[in-house]
């Protein structure tokens, strides 16, 4: 009964301070992009100065048309959006089938296989950046798209299997047993039921790997020479001092970020898939 109680006074408790912890962690996140987007639309006025005001006094358009007009913002948005593209198309091309095949392995096997897969994670970018830079520039990839697409593809093939392998094991074997049953082959019944019951997890992965590499800053820097990508274009502000310019940059890199993950959120919900395989 005393059990019950508590349980009772926890329960409302947790329901009183819900939404006020939502809203709190929510300022959290949002204010830094807040301040972002108010330092590349306000005038210096307002932000070199010792007591920065919170909201916007002294609105301008001048450090955007100032970063649109450079002439260097368009190049390096689009290797970019290319790199990361091609990317997440070619991570999912390799990954899906390699992750379905995981998937079905006996349970030890499969357990000793994801190890080696996180075992290729265990080192920093930073370390194995350069070995991959002097490789590269033998095969004469460096600053190349292709070049930093396999670049990224090192870092994101392990991730994204590890997702799609999660994704795989909760699709029951039965049904493509099912689909054979009644006459199926096994590749129709791989591309009729697995694959499209697996798609909330596939587009998930993709959303993942296409932000990891929008973001991704160590192998753009080693491999780009004459062509920067965004985040390097933003590191290159953050160095000259230019916070204004730092701050439009920084900007615009989150503007496709927040598209893209509008276009995928759907598939964010946690229980899609479950839903999906009843």
């Amino acid at each position: 009964m005393m059990s019950s109680v508590k349980k009772d006074r926890l329960g409302k408790i947790i329901d009183a301070s819900f939404f006020p912890l939502l809203i709190f962690f929510s300022l959290i996140m949002l204010i830094p992009v807040y301040i972002l987007v108010k330092v590349s639309i306000s005038q210096p006025v307002d932000v070199l100065t010792q007591h920065p005001t919170f909201l916007i006094r002294n609105f301008t358009w001048d450090h955007w048309i100032k970063v649109l007009t450079s002439g260097k913002l368009w190049p390096a948005f689009r290797k970019s959006f290319t790199v990361a593209t091609l990317t997440a198309i070619f991570a999912i091309i390799i990954a899906t089938p390699a992750s379905y095949v995981i998937s079905r392995l006996p349970k030890k096997v499969k357990y000793v296989v994801i190890l080696g897969l996180f075992f290729t994670r265990m080192f920093p970018n930073v370390g194995i950046a350069l070995p991959i830079a002097v490789k590269f520039l033998k095969w004469n990839l460096m600053d190349t798209y292709i070049g930093l697409v396999l670049a990224h593809l090192i870092e994101q093939l392990p991730f994204i299997t590890w997702i799609l392998v999660g994704t795989f094991e909760v699709i029951p074997v039965d049904l493509e047993k099912s689909a054979m049953i009644d006459g199926a082959s096994r590749l129709r019944a791989l591309m009729s039921i697995v694959i499209p019951n697996a798609a909330p997890g596939i587009a998930v992965a993709t959303l993942f790997v296409w932000l990891n590499s929008w973001n991704e800053f160590t192998y753009a820097l080693y491999l780009s020479l004459s062509e920067n990508t965004l985040p390097l274009q933003v590191y290159y502000y953050v160095n000259r001092g230019g916070f204004f310019q730092t701050a439009t940059y920084a900007t615009i890199l989150t503007i496709p970020v927040a598209v893209v993950t509008y276009a995928l959120q759907r598939y964010l919900k946690s229980d899609y898939l479950g839903g999906a395989i009843k």
